[in-house]
């Protein structure tokens, strides 16, 4: 009997596939990049960050040296009197002619041709303190010989614009972080705590939280505002106008996390940590807070342009900020008087920053929202 004999053809065993196991940042990073919108936010956000730390640096005039007042915005030209090309590029300083204006019946002012501002990077400029603590005196750009140039004009006192934006960033950004940093903590602790025990003491927590939002809060900054006495420091304002808006702001960051609170509290970990013995504060911060983090995290980005617009409201109605001070919302009492608008729009620029602040932390924050559960 004949035996068939079969080759053996050898298989080749492929490796197993390595799994590329992404950390929970990673992920949200890596989704958060194909938004266009939250990229930009984010970008957009960064740069407002570093314009307000490096305000001294990027400011090309002391923002309180005075001078022509309601002086029109410089150009930067790259010709000469001749229309010759030159290189670095100049601007015009800005003088009163013979001729009178026709309506206002004031000199009129134009480019002085004849004395021309050489522009240049890193120049010599105003002294200043870096960081409150280093003594400088460059500045990003400006005049080679250290003259002023208004690349965005003049207020009604003859005060560098451009150079008071840049200054006011730190006051407005600053209130918005520190009001949000204060309705975070405490709406969050909160509503965390209320969600988390229920019963009666979330029934009375919330009759509370409905009582702040019933508050018309209008009408409430206004009133509270003008308690303190106009001789009052300007600190002491300032501090106020903080308290005031993280007072009727927590509330709703305190409702929202208690709805996530809810649910996450009968979540069957939750439930084995309570079996077990866990106390109660580390089943809060623990095991619930790390959850809630997403929402708090979106929160944020949503509420500081919130803030933002509320002190450009209020500083417009002469409620938030006092000089020497500076903020956007202050620069924009300039802007009460139809007539001022009209004749010189150039002191509408700082509606132009606090639009650009609300449009990036609103794209950086609807972002977030795709992009904080990958999952």
């Amino acid at each position: 009997m004949s035996i068939e004999a079969h080759s053996t053809v050898p298989v080749a065993i492929e490796p197993e596939e390595k799994h590329h196991h992404e950390s929970y940042t990673a992920l949200v990073w890596r989704r958060l990049k194909r938004s266009w919108t939250g990229l930009l936010g984010l970008i957009l956000v960064s740069l407002l960050i570093l314009m307000a730390v490096f305000a001294d640096f990027l400011s090309p005039v002391d923002p309180k040296a005075t001078g022509v007042a309601f002086a029109q915005p410089q150009t930067i030209s790259f010709r000469d009197k001749e229309g010759n090309f030159v290189f670095p590029p100049r601007s015009y300083p800005l003088r009163e002619g013979e001729e009178l204006d026709p309506i206002t019946f004031q000199p009129m002012i134009g480019p002085d041709y004849d004395n021309p501002q050489v522009l240049g990077f890193l120049v010599k400029g105003a002294p200043y303190r870096l960081f409150g603590l280093i003594p400088a005196e460059r500045h990003l750009f400006g005049a080679v010989d250290g003259t002023p140039v208004h690349l965005l004009g003049t207020d009604k006192f003859g005060r560098d614009v451009l150079s008071r934006i840049l200054y006011g960033s730190r006051i407005s950004l600053m209130i918005a972080l520190v009001v949000v940093s204060i309705v975070t903590v405490v709406g969050t602790t909160v509503g965390m705590v209320s969600g988390y025990f229920g019963g009666r003491f979330d029934a009375w927590v919330q009759r509370f939280v409905e009582l702040v939002l019933a508050f018309p809060q209008l009408p409430l900054y206004l009133a509270l505002a003008s308690l303190i006495p106009v001789t009052a420091p300007t600190n002491v304002f300032l501090a106020f106008v903080i308290i005031v808006m993280s007072a009727l702001g927590w509330a709703q960051m305190s409702r929202e996390v208690r709805g996530k609170t809810l649910a996450l509290a009968r979540i069957d970990y939750v439930r084995a940590a309570i079996a077990i013995g866990a106390t109660d504060r580390r089943i809060i911060f623990q095991h619930i807070f790390p959850n809630v983090m997403s929402h708090v995290i979106v929160a944020v980005t949503l509420a500081i342009p919130q803030v933002v617009l509320l002190e450009s409201f209020l500083g417009f109605l002469g409620f938030a900020v006092k000089p020497p001070l500076i903020s956007w919302g202050l620069m924009l009492q300039d802007t009460a008087n139809y007539s001022a608008i009209g004749s010189y729009p150039w002191i509408l620029s700082p509606v132009a920053f606090v639009l650009v602040t609300v449009f990036a932390f609103n794209a950086l924050g609807d972002g977030l929202r795709d992009a904080i559960d990958p999952y």
